[in-house]
């Protein structure tokens, strides 16, 4: 997916991407005044999607001063709704020429995941960190909070589907239960056991990958759809997963945490 054009100030040329569209940019660079954009989501598909969109707030000179989100709740199918966002902090005020969207992610409203708020009707709560790299080597959280009133049991390891941009499953990858088959000391090897989470407790899992490319074509996977355990509703994460050429995925027990 490629970013939108940078748009300067006031009504820009409308570039889409992936559904969304930036329509205004409010901004003075002689100004501290926030930065706020307006911009349209079109949702095209046949399900409430929730959306989050990322822009890249830049200076006169290109050099992007940061990535500010916006989460977009349960838009309806074949609708268009217009929406804003405040796009600078107190460092990027008074330096902003340009603003453009950099990336569009999207999920089933009804398997968004949830950091906070209302506890699902689940009675639990599922999401992914922002992860960890180094030296090539990726590993992303995944968690899972008894935010309910009765005891939730747990075993095993979770359950995976891996999406491509257009929503559509990738083959070809081998899943391979734990860490030690990608790399040792990732902490996703612990051995699967019964857990009865209490309200308010946690379990974690690991998602442990190598971006290493070689001979072949690079796979890029930016969802994940999971299922803690087999009757559980499943949830989309988006963890960015550049598995390189590797065709391989680790993926940790569930595992009590703090």
């Amino acid at each position: 997916m490629d970013a939108g054009a940078p748009t300067a100030p006031g009504d820009p040329t409308p570039v889409e991407v992936d559904g969304v569209t930036l329509t205004r940019v409010h901004t003075n660079p002689e100004s501290a005044e926030p930065v706020r954009v307006e911009f349209e989501i079109a949702n095209r598909g046949s399900e409430a999607m929730t959306y989050t969109v990322a822009f890249e707030v830049r200076t006169a000179s290109g050099e992007v001063l940061s990535y500010p989100e916006k989460i977009v709740e349960s838009v309806p199918a074949g609708r268009t709704v217009p929406d804003q966002a405040d796009v600078t902090d107190a460092m990027s005020a008074g330096r902003v020429a340009q603003v453009q969207i950099g990336e569009v992610r999207s999920v089933p409203a009804d398997e968004a995941p949830s950091m906070g708020g209302p506890c699902p009707p689940t009675g639990v709560r599922l999401y992914a960190d922002e992860g960890n790299a180094a030296m090539g080597l990726r590993v992303v959280g995944l968690y899972l909070e008894n935010c309910g009133t009765e005891v939730h049991r747990l075993e095993g390891y979770p359950r995976l589907q891996l999406l491509d941009e257009e929503h559509a499953e990738v083959t070809g990858v081998r899943i391979r239960r734990g860490g030690a088959a990608i790399a040792s000391g990732t902490g996703a090897d612990a051995p699967p056991r019964p857990l009865a989470l209490q309200p308010g407790e946690r379990a974690s899992s690991q998602l442990v990958w190598r971006n290493t490319v070689e001979a072949g074509e690079a796979v890029n996977v930016p969802y994940v759809r999971v299922w803690a355990k087999p009757d559980a509703a499943p949830v989309t994460v988006t963890p960015e997963l550049d598995l390189g050429t590797t065709g391989e995925l680790g993926v940790g027990a569930w595992q009590k945490t703090d």
